[in-house]
């Protein structure tokens, strides 16, 4: 990464000014599957995520989302974290990507969608 990046650009990793607020202020606490790293700050209540790579909020995992939102008080790698059934791995947000789910039907999708109940049908005064 280029010191202009790190000056400027936050949606792709840590600024320059997060960077040194971190080596400040923070003290690790862990770390999840994808590389992202928490912190702590070592006198006061900030948590924060460094994310490794791309910036995306969906990218924290249930368990450590819980803990930056001072939810729980333990983090999970200090804790024995167990996943609800209903839980999922995370899938990155495909909107505004050629990936992105289109319905049938859509402009941007092949196919005609079923008829409904509740489908508009255009007035005509010639229509009796």
């Amino acid at each position: 990464m280029s010191i202009f990046s790190e000056i400027f650009i936050w949606w792709d990793g840590q600024t320059m000014g997060t960077r040194f607020f971190t080596w400040r202020q923070g003290v690790k606490v862990g770390e999840d599957a994808q590389g992202n790293q928490y912190y702590k700050q070592k006198k006061g209540p900030k948590r924060w995520v460094a994310y490794n790579g791309y910036v995306e909020a969906t990218r924290v995992p249930p368990a450590w989302h819980a803990w930056l939102h001072h939810t729980v008080d333990n983090p999970p790698s200090e804790q024995e974290y167990e996943a609800k059934e209903w839980q999922v791995d995370h899938h990155a947000n495909m909107t505004g990507t050629r990936d992105a789910y289109r319905p049938k039907g859509s402009m941007l999708s092949e196919g005609n969608r079923a008829k409904v109940s509740g489908d508009y049908e255009a007035w005509s005064p010639n229509q009796k």
